[in-house]
């Protein structure tokens, strides 16, 4: 697909739908980045679950690397 094209496809979207929301619930554009991750193999309810509990935990970047340590660890 060249530029034009995708050119073309952003300004349709832009006119049918200027305001896009989700339903995934977010504070802050990282939470809304690991919500849209989550939702690729779950429902945006069940991620809605999940964050909930996450967020508590680790709602930036930092508490990333010790969470995925002690995962592995786990398993």
């Amino acid at each position: 697909m060249n530029r034009q094209k995708r050119t073309e496809i952003f300004a349709k979207l832009r006119r049918e739908n200027p305001t896009p929301t989700t339903e995934l619930n977010y504070k802050s554009d990282f939470e809304l980045l690991i919500a849209v991750i989550l939702s690729a193999q779950a429902t945006d309810i069940s991620v809605n679950k999940a964050t909930a509990t996450l967020y508590k935990k680790a709602n930036t970047q930092s508490p990333w690397p010790s969470l995925a340590k002690r995962a592995s660890s786990n398993t």
